[in-house]
């Protein structure tokens, strides 16, 4: 059989335009902005690109309120069409600037999220998909307080008393979201007037301010060389330090305080960016957030409890004591007086 001139030419170019097509659906980009925190094993992610027929490209915006800054100043031209890293102190921020998309509650195949009646779900508002959670607590070095013979704090009265005087460090709630956790800690548990009266007496007592979790973990707290034996962090930081550890542990040399106002939960969450693109793999990657395989990664990834309820522990987070309670003055108004908290706690603590 022979074939023209033309015809050659029509079956190439069609074949061209088949290529170029395959091609431009490999290439198909998901933003997704998150916070600095973000971390999941490289083969998960892989896995999902493979899946979902996209390529991820994960833009890390700093830490959650500075990405939820950058959200709302681009929202004319999104940056992201999924993002992941509000929580619900931001929550109520990032609806009010209508940055979420809280209409498509759609998830990939249409089931619905696995955990979500458990009697221990989390929750966020509308827009917002749970996937993670923590606690914000206070800290000690075990070695320390053996050493000094000194009982440990067992409220917050307790922490401005002379006996505690210049032993704890904590973050600067303008500048650090555990910082920030603990000022509204205080305010959900003790109303407005008295909270700031007790941080009024906690810098009288010596209290050690940082900028960030970094530092006071890592350069002020004394188990790193520090002076400080009492720092705000998590309540998997004992966990991380046996999972980290280049020495093998059975005990954490470190540990969770669960004093009452001084216990903040943390629920992070991830939505659909008002506007975005790639709705069907964005969708997909909410899905992926909520599987078993990520929920079981992130805790000991990010060191944080998974927002699925039937997702088994890791044996890591045995060191994590889960709080039985915590403090939070409400979304609402955190949404409302957040702002004026934070200058009213500096102008208490700082100047």
């Amino acid at each position: 059989m022979k074939y023209s001139i033309q015809s050659l030419m029509v079956a190439a170019t069609l074949g061209l335009l088949l290529a170029l097509g395959c091609s431009a659906a490999h290439s198909a980009e998901l933003r997704v902005l998150t916070h600095a925190s973000f971390v999941l094993p490289k083969p998960l992610l892989a896995q999902f690109e493979k899946d979902a027929g996209v390529k991820l490209r994960i833009t890390k915006a700093g830490d959650a309120g500075e990405m939820l800054n950058k959200l709302i100043l681009t929202r004319a031209n999104p940056i992201a069409d999924v993002v992941f890293g509000i929580d619900n102190v931001l929550a109520g921020k990032a609806l009010a600037a209508q940055v979420l998309d809280t209409n498509d509650t759609s998830l990939a195949g249409g089931a619905p999220l696995p955990g979500a009646t458990a009697p221990n779900s989390v929750n966020l508002p509308a827009g917002l998909v749970p996937v993670d959670y923590g606690y914000v607590t206070l800290n000690y070095d075990k070695a320390w307080f053996a050493k000094k013979g000194l009982a440990l704090p067992r409220s917050l009265d307790d922490l401005a008393q002379p006996a505690y005087a210049k032993l704890l460090v904590v973050q600067n709630p303008a500048t650090s979201s555990p910082g920030n956790a603990l000022l509204l800690a205080t305010i959900g548990a003790m109303g407005e007037t008295k909270a700031f009266d007790w941080w009024a007496r906690m810098r009288a007592n010596g209290l050690k301010v940082s900028k960030g979790w970094t530092e006071a973990y890592y350069t002020e707290f004394s188990h790193n060389g520090g002076a400080y034996p009492l720092v705000l962090s998590y309540a998997s930081s004992p966990a991380a330090e046996v999972f980290f550890s280049k020495t093998k542990l059975t005990e954490p040399p470190t540990g969770s305080l669960a004093l009452p106002g001084a216990v903040f939960r943390q629920v992070e969450g991830v939505g659909l960016v008002r506007g975005g693109k790639e709705r069907a793999a964005a969708v997909r990657f909410i899905g992926f957030l909520r599987s078993a395989a990520v929920q079981q990664a992130l805790q000991t990834e990010m060191w944080m409890f998974p927002a699925d309820a039937t997702v088994t522990r890791v044996d890591a987070l045995r060191h994590a004591v889960e709080p039985t309670f915590h403090h939070s003055p409400g979304p609402q108004a955190i949404t409302e007086h957040g702002r004026d908290w934070v200058t009213r706690w500096t102008q208490v603590v700082l100047k």
